[in-house]
């Protein structure tokens, strides 16, 4: 039985990756530097912290790491404060889950002002009990060790916690550390649908259709 859920938040409640597949370009622009072919792939599976890190080393940028940090947070900050909306059809699923007693929480690479004011705009944060971030925990999401704060803060164990991503390389973590995963479909997200499908216990390609997940429960 399900008795908990973990929630990536871009991509998964917040249709936001949009600004997460130029964002590192965009920076790097403003500074007057040309970014390199493939960068969006390579900073897809970092923390803001690591990536700010590549960019100075790669790109020998004269900033610290964290004022690069402020920099690509200014510009994104814009966007989740006044832009970004909900996935279709995801407020009608934590409805549905807080109808239950399920519990609810959310693990994110991302600022954690920028989610959470975006999650109260768009109406979705009153069914989030708390936000984990990676660089408040301290490593990504190659390691299972924010998956694994959020489910003993809720109480459950791997096992009866549903991990919702639409990351291949986090679900795969989630999925080592004993989750039940559910892969989410994103046409700005992972480029390997076949391999996020083939890893996830379910894959949803939208919120619409939700029998599947709810057999789940």
């Amino acid at each position: 039985m399900i008795k908990g859920v973990i929630f990536d938040i871009d991509g998964v409640l917040l249709d936001s990756m949009i600004i997460w597949t130029d964002l590192g370009e965009r920076y790097l622009k403003s500074i007057g530097k040309e970014p390199e072919e493939g960068l969006t792939e390579k900073l897809f599976s970092m923390s803001m912290e690591q990536g700010a890190e590549y960019l100075k080393d790669k790109y020998n940028i004269d900033e610290s790491v964290p004022e690069i940090l402020d920099d690509i947070n200014n510009i994104s900050k814009d966007f989740y404060y006044n832009e970004v909306e909900a996935k279709p059809g995801v407020k009608e699923l934590l409805e549905d889950f807080s109808s239950r007693g399920i519990k609810m929480v959310a693990a994110t690479s991302s600022p954690r002002g920028h989610v959470e004011r975006a999650l109260t705009r768009v109406g979705l944060l009153e069914f989030i009990d708390r936000i984990f971030t990676n660089g408040e925990v301290g490593v990504s999401k190659h390691e299972p060790d924010i998956y694994n704060l959020a489910a003993e803060h809720m109480g459950t164990a791997p096992s009866e916690t549903l991990v919702f991503e639409d990351s291949l390389y986090a679900l795969k973590t989630a999925k080592s550390a004993g989750y039940v995963t559910v892969g989410i479909y994103d046409d700005r997200g992972e480029k390997d649908q076949a391999g996020l499908k083939e890893n996830a216990e379910l894959y949803l390609k939208g919120y619409d259709d939700l029998s599947g997940l709810m057999a789940l429960l």
